[in-house]
């Protein structure tokens, strides 16, 4: 050891060498996103040449392979479908390669339920050798949407996903979103990536087959989404009530496009698109939904219980301070004008530890967020607020409330 060099001068100086040997180069950049949601009639008609045009946005000269995976719910009742959609393409041929029939799915939750059904749509795009500039259709409500979408962004790391939601909440809100997913361990979307659509093609033909059951579910996240951005909507609603209860066409027509461009905005513009925060806006009543869609098995459509959970939050706002007394019975009215029950028995359901199974939904629902719970709440008709607890005496409070309403 050198004279005049202390065991401690060597570590000092072997630390200052380390960190001269640490460096670090950051990797920035952005990527913007861009689709169109459209809005049209009879879609698959010859002549209307919104699907042609969004197919050939980006190449106008090239022949495109095409596959369309459909709701099987909805071959139901419009069994002509495929004859439809292949007369389309045929029609183009051209521009469109119709790569084989359109391929049935199962309906409703049930694709969402078994892993096995994405295994299923990989395999048929792997056999068609559908590739990155290649199309996925996706026909029908809600969940094939979710299913679809992720089949096709994690197929060759994301292919072109096109959706044609078939039913009011798919039109009005999760078809424009930039969220896919499948249900698994119990648990709503866990299994899911943040992918946006090429385009959304919103024909309203669709929506004269629905039953009146699902007309009525898709009203709840534009009553949703009024509650927590838009005042002057929410009133626009309160008025129109009598049309929408009875599915009038043009009351209807405006309701799933104003929601639309409302859960446009918010995520275009609310600060999250890809949810990376705790936030969640748009899930107002959601916590509560979730749950009760897995108490029930899916009996509840997820619109039916979106309303339950609209009136239990908005109830609770009241109760914490942040809403007047009233505006409660206010917002219950217009959900039962619009022909939803705000009651069921599965919000008592406890587990087998004696604990009220709804609870769970509040843990499950900051899992999924992540860091903090956030919750949105009411303070006011058309203005959301972010809280970050919630008092289960309280909830448990508003769902007595919700039962006296009931009985």
């Amino acid at each position: 050891m050198p004279e005049n060099t202390q065991p401690n001068d060597i570590q000092t100086s072997a630390h200052q060498k380390n960190q001269s040997d640490s460096s670090v180069s950051w990797q920035k950049f952005s990527v913007p996103f861009e689709y169109p949601v459209y809005f049209t009639e009879s879609l698959f008609e010859p002549q209307n040449p919104v699907l042609l045009e969004t197919v050939k946005r980006f190449e106008p000269d090239k022949r495109h392979k095409i596959i369309v995976f459909v709701d099987g719910g909805l071959l139901d009742v419009r069994p002509q479908l495929p004859q439809e959609i292949k007369a389309y393409a045929d029609f183009h041929s051209d521009s469109l390669e119709l790569v084989t029939a359109a391929i049935a799915m199962p309906a409703g939750e049930k694709i969402k339920a078994e892993l096995h059904f994405i295994e299923q749509m990989q395999k048929a795009l792997a056999d068609y050798h559908i590739d990155r500039h290649s199309y996925v259709l996706a026909i029908g409500g809600g969940a094939l949407l979710d299913a679809v979408g992720l089949a096709a962004a994690t197929s060759h790391r994301g292919i072109r996903h096109i959706r044609i939601p078939t039913t009011v909440l798919s039109q009005n809100d999760s078809g424009v979103g930039v969220k896919n997913g499948v249900n698994l361990f119990g648990q709503k979307n866990y299994i899911g990536t943040f992918a946006p659509p090429f385009a959304v093609l919103n024909d309203y033909d669709y929506i004269r087959s629905l039953s009146q059951r699902d007309k009525i579910a898709g009203m709840a996240e534009a009553v949703k989404v009024a509650l927590i951005r838009d005042s002057a909507f929410y009133q626009w609603l309160e008025h129109n009530a009598d049309a929408l209860a009875v599915f009038q066409e043009d009351a209807m027509k405006y309701m799933i496009k104003r929601c639309a461009e409302l859960h446009m905005q918010q995520i275009a513009h609310g600060g999250d698109p890809f949810e990376t925060g705790s936030a969640r806006p748009l899930d107002y009543g959601h916590w509560a939904a979730h749950k009760l869609e897995t108490i029930t098995r899916y009996h509840l459509r997820h619109g039916e219980a979106v309303a339950i959970g609209l009136a239990l939050d908005t109830r609770y706002s009241v109760l914490c301070g942040l809403l007047a007394e009233g505006e409660e019975d206010r917002v219950c009215f217009l959900l039962e004008h619009l022909g939803f029950k705000l009651w069921h028995p599965g919000l008592l359901t406890k587990s087998a530890e004696g604990q009220f199974a709804v609870l769970q939904g509040l843990k499950e629902f900051r899992e999924h967020l992540g860091g903090a719970l956030t919750i949105t709440l009411l303070e006011k008709l058309g203005s959301g607020l972010e809280v970050h607890k919630m008092d289960d005496e309280l909830v448990l409070q508003s769902i007595q409330w919700l039962k006296e309403r009931g009985d």
